[in-house]
């Protein structure tokens, strides 16, 4: 069973860092993707940054030159360290992931091909 535990939000000025860290858990190897996506309060949840097993790594325009998406395979853990945090920034945060298929072949930041979640994080942006 895939297990995934967002931790490290909390509560910055704006200008600050966070750095979020997702443990996995029981995820197969292989052809895979993880993906960081956030919700903010009235908002659709959206995709920020993805990276694959290739460590090949996409963005959303909101968060490009701001965040950086990483591997820890050793330590099995997804790292988003989020630099110039801006009060917009203030969501839950969530890692999801998925292994590559016949219907999802490549690596989005589209909610519906994400087939693991965690529950979140909540990260809070102050002026």
């Amino acid at each position: 069973q895939v297990r995934l535990m967002e931790s490290g939000g909390g509560s910055v000025q704006s200008g600050g860092s966070l750095r979020l860290s997702c443990a996995v858990s029981g995820f197969t190897t292989g052809r895979y993707c993880m993906g960081w996506f956030r919700q903010r309060p009235g908002k659709e949840r959206e995709g920020i940054a993805n990276i694959d097993h290739d460590d090949h790594t996409i963005y959303a325009e909101s968060v490009k030159g701001r965040f950086t998406i990483s591997k820890d395979n050793a330590k099995n853990t997804v790292l988003l360290t989020m630099n110039n945090l801006q009060p917009e920034d203030t969501a839950i945060y969530y890692c999801a992931a998925h292994n590559f298929s016949s219907t999802v072949p490549i690596c989005t930041l589209i909610s519906p091909d994400f087939t693991d979640w965690g529950q979140g994080t909540q990260v809070t942006v102050s002026t």
